[in-house]
């Protein structure tokens, strides 16, 4: 029995660079969070803010978050985080 990782268990642990709002950042695991990705934008808050998260995979696969949601993370994946209103 082999305990070395497969390939797609190699490619997660090592973590992938993303772009947030036009910044390149590094993330380690094979999921982000909605919760994530809002603190990766704006790490100083404030946290009474709604923010929309979308997000463009390179893979074609395009979507949303919401709180408490997550999606997986792939190489090169662009986020786009916008302040909507107030809760």
């Amino acid at each position: 029995m082999s305990t070395q990782p497969s390939s797609a268990e190699a490619e997660h642990a090592k973590g992938h660079d993303i772009v947030i709002n036009g910044k390149k950042r590094h993330f380690d695991g094979p999921t982000i969070s909605y919760e994530q990705v809002v603190q990766l934008a704006f790490p100083d808050g404030p946290s009474d803010i709604i923010y929309t998260v979308s997000y463009v995979n390179p893979h074609g696969h395009d979507g949303t978050l919401a709180p408490g949601q997550k999606t997986t993370v792939h190489e090169g994946m662009e986020f786009v985080v916008r302040k909507t209103g107030r809760s």
